[in-house]
């Protein structure tokens, strides 16, 4: 099989802009035979942005062939051949204008994308940017945006996969031309050409044990590789000093740079007691502190010592898996003795093998090539994962709503009836938790978990909370509740999407095929059900359509630092117009009612006889979309009532979605006492530890955020309360003196009104600029306000364009942090704006970054509903709420920011504070006190930049 590699570099993407220069790679019998290159004079002026992504200036092409004299020595490469490209749409559309142009027929062969296959082979590749992916690859890409270099690379790229696509099971083959079977395309013909090839060498094996109902899967049934529990004659030493001593001897031996870190060692110590004492912790560890082994050799000591099952809690499930990936099995090596860790995610990060084998057989896929290149993807996924976790793959376009359609849930889950129990994913999970010494959850599951009993997780006493500043909010949201408008359409859609593949739809073909009494009147079921629904549906769009025009009605409803619109509801002050949704709820309702009843009732009976009509799987699918409709209609009653004063109810949505993107919020306002009722009061120990805790050395705030009250005054009130609280502050590991310079220009403008806002953008621009002609990049800005952010993007790009340092910003760029996060890190001269998710959870260690500055101190907007129902719950006790709420809020956003700029012993910068309220103001004491000891100056603007270079040569930064 011959393949014509193609790439142009072009003046555009629009049907206006010209070739400049055309790279093609010819591959025949997986060996690279031709290749061709050439400039192209564009007969226009090529834009200064393309001649900086490529290097291609007027001058090189004023001497360089027309397009169709290049079209000449091109096309007869092409001939019998299929094409190929990285993304061929924006390719073949250059082609087939250019061919046009030059007198030729167009192109009518195969057209194949290597985006598509990579997307498929490489299940978890995180990017499939050009550059990138050859990254992942380990293909070198010494010219990106060069068309030969391009056309090289992507040639490389599809040998990769070709050679992948021979190295599938047989099976998967198969499996991957009947997804594309219905499609009638070029993708599909090649699947079916390599699927023949692949048979006439190696005929499929039906006894492998990888094999189980016409899939291809690594792993066997759970619970039969069950290792034997010989942990043989060691036994731990009976203080846990002792023990931490050998332990340390060990990792000596295994690491020439092994040191001991003081605050690690406390950390240890004081969990180790906590533990032992049965008391609850509360410890301050900074960055560098080695939080995941200060907590974990201490858990795993007592858990193996008294035989007692520990749970460790996270925010992220990123460091879930840094647990999982990196932590445990290092422990694992060096534990005197054995013992089991296991990772306990939420459900719905779990494939079900039954829904996605029924969406297969049906070729249901929604959304066209998208929902089969995401099944594709899955089906060689699912020859390698042994976890069947979403975390492993990577989606991109609509692949994650394909996800949902096949993730585990309780409701349509058979048990041990589905023909997949042995080998579901979820219960493995579920069973390894069981077995384990330490399980790894994260905060979400602890409050599913506690709202179902407590009957997903292990039972447990011990607590381990890392990230726990999140774990108060965490609460708020989950023990709260929420409807999207999609959330509601959804479930409909999923009960009469169409003819062919609703739940509804598809029971009564099933049904209809039966042509006996009870069939024909369950089909009569259906179909007034449906009828119902459909009324629902209409109902719906028409409440979400009313309450967004209430909510865009009110001016006070735009929250400033983002595209949302949101208006609190109060019982005793509704908006105008309120009454008149009444009668729409109540008539939605009856509908509820006349749907769910008579479904109700359908799946009651055809339980008894579901084997007879061969209809289990779709009873336990509908089974289950029906509990959602049944939780939608109870959520819609509870917020339309607004009946607990204890809730704080909103609505939002976006400006440009409009009621597509509406959402109905009610979030409790004061969960410490629920967290008091099922966390700190049954459980013999917590243990809660971030690097955010305290504010102004004080842990007050976080304590009464959580319930907790901090260690007695007295040895003698401690002994007669010894579940009480400790609290400790670990000094931190890093000398901050040395590391870090805190720089405040004292002179910069504050913001007040709009015109004080424009002065300040301006100021800033050209503050960073100079900042960043200085450090040559290397630095990321922190911003709280989108709307700022792309103002300063616009205005930075643009000073900074002609001295090669490039400007990246989230939400203008990309919206993808982790992707910001690489780009920012592979082009040396770089400034990074971000905002929200960027203030915490960010790691760029080294000479990446040099500067960080905080354009403005992190205070939430005091009018969102939740702010504002604390606050106000806070002045009926008489007490100061922007001190008691707002600075302590802030000051802990504030240090996880700090701590993006500092992340090893070596590390060294600078961070800039352009917010003069923290040396103008009483509380701005909070912010700087609460800092790990960085060198604090301030000086004029005018003195900046002389000083960074100044502190720079100084610490040889």
């Amino acid at each position: 099989m011959k393949f014509a590699v193609l790439d142009f570099e072009t003046t555009g993407s629009t049907s206006s802009d010209r070739i400049i220069q055309v790279g093609l790679t010819v591959i025949h019998d997986q060996e690279i035979t031709d290749r061709y290159t050439s400039l192209v004079h564009p007969g226009i002026s090529i834009p200064a942005s393309i001649t900086a992504l490529t290097g291609i200036d007027d001058e090189m092409v004023k001497e360089a062939p027309q397009l169709d004299a290049v079209m000449a020595e091109l096309v007869p490469l092409l001939d019998n051949a299929v094409l190929v490209g990285h993304n061929i749409a924006f390719d073949l559309a250059f082609l087939q204008r250019a061919l046009d142009e030059s007198g030729y027929f167009p192109f009518d062969g195969r057209v194949l994308d290597t985006m598509d296959l990579l997307r498929m082979l490489y299940p978890g590749m995180s990017s499939l940017q050009l550059t990138m992916a050859c990254q992942a690859l380990g293909i070198p890409h010494e010219r990106p945006h060069q068309a030969d270099s391009d056309a090289e690379v992507t040639a490389l790229i599809w040998l990769r996969c070709l050679q992948r696509l021979k190295s599938l099971p047989l099976l998967t083959l198969q499996r991957l031309e009947t997804v594309f079977a219905d499609s009638a395309t070029d993708l599909h013909w090649f699947l079916a050409e390599v699927r023949k090839a692949q048979e006439l060498q190696e005929p499929l094996d039906l006894d492998s044990d990888r094999y189980f109902r016409q899939f291809a899967l690594r792993v066997g049934n759970w619970g039969e590789e069950e290792e034997a529990a010989d942990a043989g004659d060691t036994e731990l030493p009976e203080t846990f000093d002792s023990f931490n001593e050998a332990f340390k001897e060990a990792l000596r031996q295994r690491f020439a740079a092994y040191e001991d870190r003081e605050a690690q060692t406390l950390m240890q110590r004081e969990v180790a007691e906590a533990l032992k004492q049965g008391r609850h912790l509360m410890i301050e560890a900074g960055t560098g502190t080695g939080k995941s082994l200060g907590y974990l050799i201490p858990s795993l000591y007592y858990g193996l010592k008294h035989e007692t099952k520990v749970l460790v809690s996270t925010h992220t499930i990123n460091l879930q898996e840094q647990l999982r990936e990196r932590d445990i099995p290092l422990l694992n090596e060096l534990f005197p003795v054995r013992f089991k860790a296991a990772v306990l995610k939420g459900r719905s990060h779990y494939l079900c093998l039954r829904k996605f084998e029924q969406k297969i057989n049906l070729q249901d896929f929604e959304n066209g090539k998208d929902d089969r290149i995401t099944a594709g993807q899955m089906l060689v996924w699912l020859g390698e994962t042994e976890r069947g976790d979403d975390e492993e793959l990577h989606f991109s376009g609509k692949g994650s709503f394909f996800w949902q359609s096949v993730a585990s849930d309780a409701d349509s889950c058979l048990n041990r009836q589905c023909p997949w129990f042995k080998r579901c994913f979820y219960h493995r999970a579920k069973y390894e938790s069981n077995a384990a010494d330490v399980v790894i959850t994260n905060h979400s599951l602890l409050f599913t978990d506690m709202k179902a009993d407590n009957r997903i997780l292990p039972g447990y006493k011990h607590l381990v909370i890392d990230e726990a500043h999140h774990f108060e909010e965490v609460a708020g949201k989950h023990l709260g509740m929420e409807l999207h408008y999609q959330g509601l359409s959804n479930v409909l859609f999923r009960l009469y999407k169409d003819a062919r593949t609703g739940q509804l739809s598809a029971l009564r073909n099933k049904l209809s095929r039966f042509e006996d009494e009870r069939a024909m009147a369950w089909c009569s079921t259906v179909d007034m059900a449906v009828e119902k629904l459909i009324v629902l549906k209409e109902e719906w769009d028409q409440l979400a359509e009313q309450l967004y025009q209430l909510l865009a009605a009110r001016s006070d409803a735009a929250q400033a630092e983002s595209n949302q619109l949101v208006l609190r509801l109060k019982k005793e002050a509704l908006p105008r117009g309120w009454d008149s949704l009444a009668v729409l709820v109540d008539n939605m309702h009856i509908h509820f009612k006349e749907a769910l009843r008579p479904l109700e009732k359908l799946l009651s009976e055809l339980k008894d006889v579901e084997d007879e009509y061969d209809v289990q799987s779709l009873l336990t699918d509908l089974g289950g979309t029906v509990k959602d409709l049944q939780r939608c209609r109870d959520t819609l009653q509870f917020f339309m009532q607004l009946g607990d004063d204890n809730y704080v109810y909103w609505i939002e949505a976006g400006q440009y979605a409009k009621h597509r993107s509406l959402q109905l919020v009610c979030v409790p306002i004061d969960v410490s006492a629920l967290l008091h009722e099922h966390f700190f009061k049954p459980k013999e120990s917590v243990i809660l530890t971030s690097a955010t805790l305290s504010v102004g050395k004080s842990f007050d705030y976080t304590c009464e955020q959580l319930g907790l009250r901090a260690e007695p005054a007295s040895a003698d009130a401690a002994a007669a309360d010894p579940g009480k609280l400790k609290t400790v502050q670990l000094p931190s590991p890093f000398n901050y003196r040395k590391q870090a310079l805190v720089a405040i220009p004292r002179d910069f403008p504050s913001i007040r009104g709009s015109s004080g806002e424009k002065e300040f953008v301006d100021r800033l621009i050209l503050s960073l600029t100079e900042v960043a002609l200085e450090t040559r990049g290397r630095m990321l800005v922190l911003f709280t306000s989108n709307r700022m952010l792309k103002a300063v993007h616009a205005g930075l790009k643009d000073m900074l364009a002609s001295f090669g340092i490039q400007v990246l910003g989230q939400g203008v760029d990309s919206s993808n942090r982790s992707k910001l996060t690489r780009l920012f890190q592979s082009h040396p001269e770089s400034v990074l704006l971000g905002t929200s998710s960027f203030w915490e959870g960010v790691d760029i260690p080294g000479d990446a970054l040099t500067c960080l500055a905080i354009v403005r101190l992190p205070f939430q907007p005091p009018n969102h509903p939740l702010v504002e129902a604390k606050t106000e719950n806070l002045k009926k006790r008489n007490l100061n709420a922007f001190m008691k709420l707002s600075v302590p809020q802030a000051v802990i956003r504030f240090k996880q920011g700090f701590g993006r700029l500092v992340r090893t012993a070596s590390d060294k910068g600078i961070v800039i504070l352009y917010d003069t309220r923290v040396i103008d103001t009483s509380y701005g004491k909070y912010f700087l006190y609460s800092l790990p000891g960085p060198k604090i100056e301030h000086m004029t603007t005018s003195q900046l930049v002389p000083r960074i270079k100044q502190w720079m040569e100084e610490n040889g930064s």
